[in-house]
């Protein structure tokens, strides 16, 4: 079982490597909330989890669980939320004052261009 985990905290922190350095906004914002969920996993794992157990020590109980890894990931769960609604309004703004949605600031391409966007930025050039 350890073995899955591993790997499933593997292909989520490589898939998330992998968006976080796409080119557009929407694969970097899916790639830094895989990232979020590789690090919730891990903290999960890393925690060892027991099932059944009373997160309260009592003198009764034969054992208790930790609840740190589990107040760990819900502070993380949070944090990762607001970032990811953070990122989705900056996004929304780069795309409305650019007209798309390069993360290094580009300007659109004539290919990528609408047809009446490639003739005001034809007149605008013209004017200058």
């Amino acid at each position: 079982m350890e073995w899955l985990i591993a790997i499933l905290i593997g292909v989520m922190t490589s898939a998330g490597v992998y968006l976080t350095l796409r080119a557009r906004t929407f694969p970097v914002v899916l790639g830094l909330t895989l990232l979020a969920y590789a690090v919730n996993v891990f903290l999960f794992a890393m925690g060892r989890l027991t099932i059944g157990q009373p997160a309260v020590i009592d003198a009764a109980a034969a054992g208790y669980a930790d609840p740190l890894p589990q107040a760990l990931v819900l502070t993380a769960i949070v944090i990762a939320f607001g970032m990811t609604a953070f990122l989705i309004v900056l996004a929304l703004k780069a795309r409305g004052e650019m007209g798309n949605d390069h993360v290094d600031g580009l300007h659109l391409a004539d290919d990528e261009r609408l047809p009446e966007q490639i003739s005001s930025h034809n007149n605008q050039e013209a004017k200058s």
